[in-house]
């Protein structure tokens, strides 16, 4: 089956799970909401809604393996694997800010073929397939070009699964650049910016696979630079994300390499 096939069921089981997700947001005062670890949230919404991701999958690729943030890995015999991050930004989901994104990827031979980054919120759906290109509402996305530093934005993220203090490092000296630094707690989302040319770049010193394959992969076919890395090794111990667009690239990982190689 062609990636084309396996990027209109993904895109269409995102949006679907989109729709599922929002009506949780709308009525996120009945959620059952659990702590993992510092700043790191999970409710029924994305228990279930990976649930959902989960069937429909089973149902229409059966032999395919599925890897998700919120339940067990589902081996496959086919080689495609299906990664699933059913709320990306789960602390801005159940504190009411609407900035989260349903996130998948699929991925065979090492590599991201396909991604997917749906915003139930805007309605804009960020898509990708290797070799095809880059998509936003299904008209083709471009990184930005020609802007400097000092004339625009780069998203920066971290998590409880590094030192809180290796990100200050990192906005000093984006400061000392010029530009300006900007996180929204959704690095899917983030990244889907940065392929569409909304900001400069992203960094993050450790991303776990589910938040940032399909992301990349949007990012590298709309001419943006993306740290290379081997999809499977991120699928099992996630790493480090470094993105831009080609005229800030090698500054940012400067930037990256100074503050997280120190």
């Amino acid at each position: 089956m062609s990636l084309t096939t396996k990027s209109a069921f993904a895109i269409d089981l995102c949006q679907s799970a989109g729709r599922k997700a929002r009506e949780y947001f709308e009525n996120r005062d009945q959620l059952n909401v659990d702590q993992k670890g510092a700043q790191d949230w999970v409710s029924d919404a994305d228990r279930n809604v990976e649930v959902f991701i989960r069937e429909q999958i089973a149902a229409g690729w059966p032999e395919d393996g599925i890897f998700g943030e919120e339940h067990g890995d589902t081996a496959g015999q086919s080689g495609f694997d299906w990664v699933i991050d059913p709320i990306d930004g789960t602390t801005n989901f159940v504190n009411g800010i609407p900035n989260w994104t349903v996130v998948l990827a699929g991925v065979s031979d090492g590599k991201t073929q396909v991604g997917v980054i749906h915003d139930p919120i805007t309605n804009e759906t960020f898509s990708a397939v290797r070799g095809g290109g880059a998509m936003l509402n299904g008209a083709p996305m471009h990184v930005a070009t020609g802007t400097a530093l000092k004339n625009g934005t780069v998203a920066v993220g971290y998590s409880n699964r590094v030192t809180a203090e290796s990100i200050v490092p990192v906005v000093g000296a984006l400061i000392a650049q010029g530009a300006m630094f900007h996180r929204n707690g959704s690095g899917a989302l983030s990244l889907a910016y940065v392929a569409s040319g909304r900001l400069l770049g992203y960094l993050e010193e450790h991303m776990n696979a589910w938040d940032c394959l399909a992301g990349q992969l949007m990012i590298a076919e709309a001419g943006g630079v993306v740290e290379a890395q081997n999809a499977d090794d991120m699928i099992r111990d996630g790493g480090r994300v470094i993105t831009g667009t080609p005229d800030v690239f090698e500054t940012l990982k400067g930037i990256a390499t100074s503050a997280w190689d120190a």
